[in-house]
């Protein structure tokens, strides 16, 4: 079985799904294969997906930008959510906000009034246009009634250097972008942008306890077939991937990542897909960003 990942690799999509695919081939009893099919913001290895016989033999790994691109770039060759079956969501990443110590913020409800204080003079950072890192932001921003500036970089190492000199002021990511500044004392974490504290950061605030219940969002991590992949497959492959997410050595691997293990059903998968597009379309609608 083909696993297609539409980015290269070594980054986390990468490294989620070579995580998930190695221990699931043992229950399925055959290989599966990642293979890095990049270009195009991911669209090229997806369109590839979508045109496959639905026999189950060539699936997509895929993130949360499945469901956002679509949104970005009207052109695309294929239907995100009707020209592929979901199978399941692998593992979520929630985003934490974090600040330059230098901003004189430990809250969010802080980082708003400092941002109300001085419109249009904090700049926040995101590893790319469009990803999640982005629209947390955006979604920050329209909750909180504030001017901020969107500074876009080519991924997250070089957001997270310029967010420690102090050129850009915010960032919102995943815990393990800049775990070594926050440890060193080089950043400061103000707020999980989850439902629900996080593991490593046990005493940072959620956005509801932070007062922003709305403000929640994540990266995430899915395999899908092509459209009209017959059931029996979908679910053997999810029931595979659920017993891999579940391994101790999958899941101490996953932390790593920031990443915790979901591996709901194929119909729940669709269902998070579809909230998840018309929660990010409504981000990029508001916000009108685009590709360029």
């Amino acid at each position: 079985m083909r696993c297609i990942v539409p980015y290269p690799p070594g980054g986390p999509t990468d490294l989620v799904g070579r995580v998930v695919a190695q221990r699931a081939q043992r229950e399925l009893g055959q290989p599966l294969v990642i293979e890095n099919k990049a270009g195009a913001s991911g669209t090229i290895g997806s369109a590839e997906v979508a045109r496959a016989a639905p026999d189950g033999q060539v699936l997509l790994v895929n993130a949360s930008a499945h469901v956002i691109i679509p949104h970005l770039n009207r052109n695309l060759p294929y239907d995100a959510l009707n020209d592929f079956t979901p199978i399941t969501n692998m593992a979520m990443v929630p985003l934490i906000a974090l600040v330059n110590p230098r901003l004189p913020v430990r809250s969010l409800r802080e980082l708003a009034e400092h941002a109300k204080a001085n419109p249009g003079r904090v700049s926040y950072a995101s590893s790319s246009i469009g990803g999640a890192q982005h629209l947390a932001g955006e979604m920050f921003k329209m909750l909180a009634g504030v001017d901020m500036v969107h500074v876009p970089y080519r991924g997250a190492g070089p957001a997270i250097q310029d967010l420690i000199a102090g050129n850009v002021q915010v960032m919102f990511d995943s815990v393990p972008a800049g775990a070594s500044a926050v440890r060193e004392g080089m950043l400061r974490p103000i707020a999980a942008l989850n439902a629900r504290r996080i593991a490593v950061h046990p005493d940072l605030p959620t956005s509801a306890e932070a007062g922003f219940p709305d403000l929640v969002i994540s990266t995430w991590y899915g395999f899908w077939g092509p459209a009209r992949l017959p059931a029996a497959i979908a679910e053997r492959m999810q029931r595979a991937i659920a017993v891999a997410v579940q391994d101790g050595e999958v899941k101490a691997r996953l932390a790593t990542l920031g990443a915790d293990p979901v591996a709901d059903t194929p119909a729940a998968f669709d269902a998070f897909c579809r909230s998840e597009s018309e929660k990010f379309g409504a981000i990029v609608r508001r916000a009108n960003i685009t590709m360029n």
